[in-house]
């Protein structure tokens, strides 16, 4: 059976419907995944989450979303049960009444970002050994400004590393507390055409779900 991944787009920055589709198309034609999008079309919007209870992950790319109540609790709760979590970019302050969803679900410490206009080169930490998810990824160059994260907490796992000028923060981490997640603080619309990061989040979408992945 297929890997039924529910996709949050409200970042509206980052064009992030645009970006997911790509992601979406990646994944049908690299992974044996079906991919359902959920549209936020402003902060303000209410969209029903009960494909939530359904899914076997869930990617997260919203910012300071408005949503509470009922639909709010229902992803807590998918969270709290200790299932699978992807979050890219804006996804560590997706919600604006859960800022806590950073540091409590992805290990996270969003504090801004460095200066626009600089490429950050992207590298393989220096310890984050043969994880799978870094199975078929080379070093590459991702575009939007460097998000500030430094420190992520410690029971993380650090993945790739980002330099942009004479700044250095983690970019892509794993966190394991009651169940997996993985979080990217790229996710400029450009990165989205670098097949080394649609890479990266095929694998960490499937690492989510403790599937492997086959490079191509």
């Amino acid at each position: 059976m297929s890997t039924r991944i529910l996709m949050l787009s409200g970042s509206f920055e980052y064009d992030s419907e645009e970006s997911l589709i790509l992601l979406r198309d990646y994944l049908h034609a690299n992974a044996d995944v079906s991919c359902e999008l959920i549209l936020f079309t402003s902060a303000e919007d209410h969209p029903s989450l009960v494909a939530v209870d359904d899914a076997d992950v869930v990617v997260v790319f919203t910012r300071r979303l408005l949503m509470q109540g009922v639909e709010l609790a229902r992803l807590q709760q998918y969270c709290r049960d200790g299932r699978p979590i992807v979050g890219l970019r804006t996804g560590s302050h997706a919600f604006a009444h859960w800022l806590e969803f950073d540091r409590d679900v992805l290990g996270g410490n969003y504090a801004g970002h460095h200066a626009s206009g600089v490429s950050t080169s992207v590298t393989v930490a220096s310890d984050a050994g043969a994880h799978p998810i870094l199975e078929g990824i080379e070093p590459f160059v991702a575009s939007g400004a460097l998000y500030r994260n430094t420190p992520i907490a410690a029971d993380t796992h650090l993945l790739l590393a980002g330099n942009a000028g004479d700044h250095h923060e983690p970019v892509a981490w794993t966190c394991e507390r009651a169940g997996r997640a993985f979080y990217t603080s790229l996710g400029h619309q450009r990165d989205f055409w670098e097949l080394d990061f649609l890479r990266l989040l095929r694998n960490g979408i499937l690492w989510s779900v403790d599937q492997s992945s086959t490079a191509r």
